[in-house]
């Protein structure tokens, strides 16, 4: 049983699909033209992002509904909720905010609400498929207290000061806000960066078992280290630009970075078949990620006996 729809991968065959990748390349294009003739305009080079963002957005929660069969589990919600509720509010807030549609109060809302989903949806969306190659309990449920925890202690320190230093306009109020706005990044930057290296660590030590695979286990093990390692210098990427001051193209880029970075979810989760299964037949997506809430299961056995399903 395939993994995906076999129409999901024929969608560049639209008419449709065309004229939206021919309307994101032509923008680019004419961006980077105004970049090199040193005619730069942040509104230009901003609206190229937002709207590969909007579209990924868009594509995302399509795929979502489209792939699973069964609407539940934590890897259909957070991956659901992140694109939903976190990329699309978090480009419209930002773009109401620059653009001065509408009031102040709308503008960071949907900011807020995009923000609280995107960022530790992020993390939560990394945590989610760690069961389908850690079974080290206390391990998952560090990773989980850490996610939590961090999300209690950062967010409301960034919201409070986000809607301060835009309301109350003193001078300490903004350093406040660009303070919690690196630490906020960085912390989060950090966070998936572990999460990602035990997915790897882990990863590498299910295919030990199976040395007569040698082939198969290296090149399925480069894959997923070429994903996570473009995930990892997007959220680099995201830091430099932190770091720059460059406060503006950063929220641009945040939004184009986890729209993406949720794509390449679907790269990883095939790959995942690939490793977790050694026979021919392939499960669906709501047979790999319907997990029991004990977390103590081993994925090459199960998937084969099917043991682990509600």
């Amino acid at each position: 049983m395939r993994l995906y729809p076999a129409n999901i991968f024929n969608w560049n065959k639209s008419p449709k699909f065309h004229i939206i990748i021919w309307s994101l390349q032509k923008e680019a294009v004419e961006v980077a033209h105004l970049y090199l003739h040193g005619q730069r305009d942040s509104q230009n080079l901003s609206d190229c992002p937002f709207s590969i963002a909007f579209y990924n957005a868009i594509e995302l929660t399509v795929l979502v509904f489209v792939t699973f069969h069964r609407y539940n589990g934590l890897y259909f919600w957070s991956l659901l909720l992140s694109t939903v509720l976190g990329i699309i509010p978090s480009t419209i807030g930002a773009l109401l905010n620059y653009l001065s549609i509408g009031p102040l109060w709308l503008a960071l809302s949907f900011s807020t609400i995009g923000f609280y989903f995107t960022v530790p949806g992020q993390s939560v969306v990394l945590y989610s498929r760690l069961n389908l190659v850690l079974h080290n309990t206390k391990i998952l449920r560090f990773i989980l207290y850490l996610i939590i925890i961090d999300a209690v202690i950062i967010l409301p320190s960034t919201i409070t000061l986000t809607f301060g230093s835009a309301y109350i306009q003193e001078h300490h109020w903004k350093i406040g806000y660009h303070v919690i706005e690196r630490l906020e990044v960085t912390w989060f930057c950090v966070q998936e960066l572990f999460i990602s290296l035990v997915y790897i660590w882990e990863t590498i030590k299910l295919l030990h078992p199976n040395p007569g695979k040698s082939s198969r286990r290296s090149r399925v093990i480069y894959e997923l280290l070429a994903l996570n390692l473009i995930v990892i210098l997007m959220d680099i990427a995201l830091l430099v630009t932190e770091y720059r001051s460059h406060i503006f193209d950063q929220v641009a880029l945040k939004c184009f970075v986890y729209s993406v970075k949720l794509k390449l979810e679907f790269a990883v989760l095939g790959k995942l078949v690939t490793l977790t299964t050694r026979s021919h037949r392939q499960p669906t997506t709501d047979e790999m990620l319907d997990i029991p809430d004990s977390m103590q299961f081993h994925p090459t056995e199960d998937f084969e006996n099917h043991n682990w399903m509600r």
